[in-house]
């Protein structure tokens, strides 16, 4: 997906890099309701992609310096948040691991049922395995292509492919049963 920079863009970036904390202000007010999006689709819970929002432009000045003006800085910004909150998601289940192994049991919180009796789409990608559910968001909610999930993913395009078939698949199923 081929995006048009928006006026500024460039110079936000020069000015990030140079640590300018106007255009720091800026780019949060531009991009974090962008950056919070994708952390609350492949995160499920709203604290988590504010800390989501919080961490990425907490490292932001420094991380920009790996910017390449190939694509968009939207683009490479999506990214960066995809691939916090996927490592934010195995943290955190390495640490429900370590827990359940070690026989401490987690706080379990339960939603509202769905209007009409099955789930709803967030329910339902709670329910998917995060290799499915970080696919299914990245190409059906962010727009992304096979190849730049397989890049953001570290995957290959024919893997990508067949992740989101799956979490189709399981996403219909779930949705259907209500359960």
């Amino acid at each position: 997906m081929i995006r048009q920079q928006p006026p500024g863009e460039p110079e936000y970036v020069a000015r990030l890099r140079a640590g300018d904390g106007d255009a720091l202000a800026e780019v949060y007010d531009l991009f974090a309701p962008m950056v919070f999006r994708v952390g609350y689709r492949l995160l499920g819970e709203t604290a988590d992609a504010e800390d989501l929002v919080h961490d990425v432009f907490l490292g932001l000045a420094h991380a920009v310096r790996t910017f390449e003006a190939r694509g968009s800085f939207e683009g490479w910004l999506r990214r960066v948040a995809a691939r916090a909150a996927l490592m934010k998601l195995r943290r955190r289940r390495a640490r429900h691991d370590r827990q359940a192994r070690y026989g401490r049991s987690l706080p379990v919180f339960h939603r509202e049922p769905a209007l009409a009796g099955g789930l709803d789409l967030d329910q339902a990608l709670e329910r998917l395995e995060i290799k499915y559910r970080a696919v299914f968001v990245l190409k059906e909610m962010e727009g992304y292509s096979h190849e730049e999930i397989g890049e953001i993913l570290g995957i290959s395009v024919n893997s990508a492919r067949v992740r989101l078939y799956r979490a189709r698949q399981q996403l219909r199923e779930y949705m259907r049963r209500g359960s």
